[in-house]
């Protein structure tokens, strides 16, 4: 099974977005984070899905005892 799509602790740079996704879809950070940056130079609001999941998503301290996605 997956991991838990959460806002990570370890190997946050900003919120710990790129890191949670990282672990969720089984890459690295540094991967994940090559891929946002590349995607911003694209037409789209990346950035704005970022704030969005950075809002969003629960952070791993505070999801450990609640059901995550």
């Amino acid at each position: 099974m997956a991991a838990a799509l959460v806002r990570t602790r370890n190997n946050r740079m900003i919120a710990g977005v790129c890191a949670g996704l990282a672990r969720r879809f089984g890459t690295t950070p540094t991967t994940m984070r090559v891929i946002f940056a590349v995607s911003c130079l694209l037409p789209g609001p990346q950035f704005l899905v970022y704030l969005a999941l950075w809002i969003l998503l629960p952070s791993e301290d505070k999801a450990t005892g609640a059901a995550a996605w």
